[in-house]
């Protein structure tokens, strides 16, 4: 299945594409055009340099009035480097593509929704250089459905209500709302949001429930479309845990040759003092890792009469 709430919350909309504006006009009240099509854009904001930079889910809206990118970030908690990151994605995108982006971020958190609801301001105050107004949808304003007619009336709206508040006290009824909804839409749209709902059920009553709902319609959980997403999913999964990794090892090695170059530094004091070193101490010296301890013996090195007084109080 889908590998975390993360992920479902912002590939629904890869998926209904049009329940993305539907939510900007019906939810949030902004008067979004009505696009002509959408196309899939490459999520990868990467520069030559090797720093990687990715949106969650970035969709191009053709529409009357214009063409715009609707960036969509999936937010799980407040995280203030986002002040960084948002205004760079925006400012990319515009560059590249030459149209408007438009920030959009989806949560299942009051309070995360309102951190992000704040205008993110750079510049001299009074005079910003840059204001980034993300547009945010969750659970204070997404409506909550838990009426069958209604649902049915909207299914990938209901679907997103029950992603939204599926940890709410009115869970059972948005959730039986919805899995009526769902037999009346074509199975292969009900198989892929069966499984977007699946993994934002935080709250393990609802979750169970839901899968107790499903179990008259155990068609969707064998689906192949489920199946593709399911996987999808772990491979992002494997993608984010790979590109940690790399994150990781480019640390790592930023810090190794760090150390290598501070023990250099160390040894390079001592001879240019004429001070012997022997072949213990340049060993210590060069398998040091530890940054602040090189520093220390690179002071050192400017006073001491022999080598081995680098450790004397060690």
């Amino acid at each position: 299945m889908v590998g975390s709430t993360h992920e479902a919350l912002h590939r629904i909309f890869q998926k209904e594409p049009g329940l993305l504006t539907k939510a900007l006009r019906q939810v949030l009240s902004l008067p979004f055009p009505e696009p002509r099509s959408f196309a899939a854009l490459n999520v990868d904001l990467t520069e030559a340099q090797p720093v990687e930079r990715r949106v969650d889910t970035l969709l191009r809206a053709e529409t009357e009035e214009g063409t715009y990118l609707l960036v969509v970030e999936s937010q799980g908690k407040i995280d203030d480097r986002k002040r960084g990151s948002w205004p760079y994605y925006l400012s990319y995108l515009y560059e590249k593509y030459r149209c408007e982006p438009v920030l959009i971020v989806i949560t299942q958190s009051s309070a995360t929704a309102k951190w992000a609801a704040q205008p993110i301001q750079l510049g001299f105050p009074g005079w910003e250089s840059l204001t980034v107004r993300p547009l945010v949808l969750g659970p204070d304003n997404v409506p909550v459905i838990a009426d069958k007619r209604q649902a049915e009336s909207d299914v990938s709206l209901a679907a997103l209500s029950a992603m939204t508040h599926g940890r709410g006290p009115r869970a059972a009824a948005i959730l039986e709302s919805l899995a009526a909804a769902l037999k009346t839409i074509d199975r292969d749209s009900a198989a892929v949001l069966v499984q977007f709902v699946d993994s934002c059920l935080a709250d393990s009553r609802a979750k169970q429930m839901w899968r107790d709902l499903m179990t008259d319609i155990q068609y969707f959980w064998r689906h192949e479309l489920a199946e593709q997403v399911r996987e999808e999913g772990r491979e992002e999964g494997r993608e984010e845990g790979r590109e940690e990794g790399r994150q990781e090892g480019r640390r790592e090695g930023r810090e190794q040759g760090w150390a290598e170059a501070k023990a250099e530094t160390v040894l390079q004091i001592l001879q240019w003092r004429g001070i012997p070193v022997s072949f213990a101490v340049r060993e210590r010296v060069k398998t040091c890792t530890d940054l602040d301890q090189l520093e220390l013996w690179a002071q050192r090195a400017v006073h001491v009469t022999d080598a081995v007084d680098l450790f004397a109080e060690e």
